[in-house]
């Protein structure tokens, strides 16, 4: 039930307006999708918890708790310069995170984790 309430908000607020790019706090570019996902766009040097790290600070910029679960879809290694898609649902999940976690059972982190992930001080992009 929250699952469906947390995939509704966020699909609602990616509708609600103009498909516009969210700039994470750590300077990666996260855009929504008209299907409920969203892209982590692609950046040099950009790592696995990088990506998380844009994941979780986008889905808690929309409002959603902190428990929520956030599902990779593309499956790792990406390739350079590739993005990596995320989604608030299980259906499509890739096989694992892409980070090493002992432990994890699915490819999923709850946002606050995600966003744990966060340097203090985020790269500079050239």
């Amino acid at each position: 039930m929250i699952r469906a309430l947390a995939f509704a908000a966020l699909a609602a607020a990616t509708l609600a307006g103009p498909a516009a790019a969210y700039i994470a706090r750590n300077g990666e570019v996260v855009r929504p999708e008209a299907d409920g996902t969203f892209l982590v766009v692609g950046s040099p040097g950009q790592g696995p918890g990088e990506s998380w790290c844009a994941a979780g600070d986008y889905v808690m910029a929309q409002g959603l708790v902190p428990t929520t679960r956030i599902w990779r879809l593309s499956e790792p290694p990406r390739r350079q310069g590739q993005g990596v898609r995320f989604g608030l649902s299980p259906e499509g999940a890739a096989s694992k995170t892409g980070l090493f976690i002992l432990g994890s059972k699915d490819a999923s982190l709850s946002a606050i984790h995600a966003r744990a992930l966060c340097r203090k001080d985020p790269p500079i992009h050239d």
